[in-house]
């Protein structure tokens, strides 16, 4: 089993099966193309890619203030075109010019929402995937010939450990603090 942090101050933790395939696309401290922006993970499957950009606005360092505009961010769609958007449009030309996009492309946006209620989670969840995917394929005036991302899905840590339970995730800082508490 291989474990992965999107950064080294992420709570959030996947576990992989020696057997998968996957690839850290937004490494930290190996040149990149400049300007482009990539999602945190590339997954390989039978049948398709799997593009994973990590969200964590209830990481346990987020101070309230910051989780107040982040949620806000969501809220107005700003996050999806500022950055979710162009982190899809990146990763896809890099993985195209690297011919590494030889299966469809599916683009999952895993959202740590824990630290909101589960009223503010439904809120934020609700039609996200369907804004997210028309604003991929439509950044301009005249949407894109090549629809470059299959489809998409917008998931917290629950829904992505249903829906991959091959992979699952935890908030490693929930284990830490019982750990405290019982010592």
């Amino acid at each position: 089993m291989k474990l992965y942090r999107a950064e080294k101050n992420a709570d959030l933790e996947f576990s992989f099966p020696d057997e998968a395939i996957w690839d850290e696309l937004d490494k930290q401290g190996v040149k990149l193309p400049v300007q482009m922006k990539f999602v945190d993970l590339v997954i390989e499957r039978e049948n398709d890619i799997l593009l994973v950009e990590i969200k964590d606005p209830s990481n346990k360092r987020t101070p309230p203030d910051e989780r107040a505009k982040y949620f806000k961010r969501l809220s107005d769609n700003s996050i999806l075109t500022q950055e979710l958007t162009p982190k899809a449009r990146s990763s896809y030309t890099f993985l195209h010019l690297m011919e590494r996009d030889t299966k469809p492309l599916k683009y999952v946006v895993l959202i740590g929402l824990d630290a909101y209620d589960p009223v503010q989670q439904k809120a934020l969840l609700t039609g996200f995937k369907d804004r997210l995917l028309a604003d991929i394929r439509c950044e301009t005036d005249t949407p894109w010939r090549r629809q470059h991302i299959a489809d998409c899905v917008v998931v917290s840590v629950d829904i992505w450990n249903k829906t991959f339970a091959d992979w699952p995730v935890a908030r490693i800082a929930e284990a830490t603090n019982i750990a405290e508490a019982i010592d």
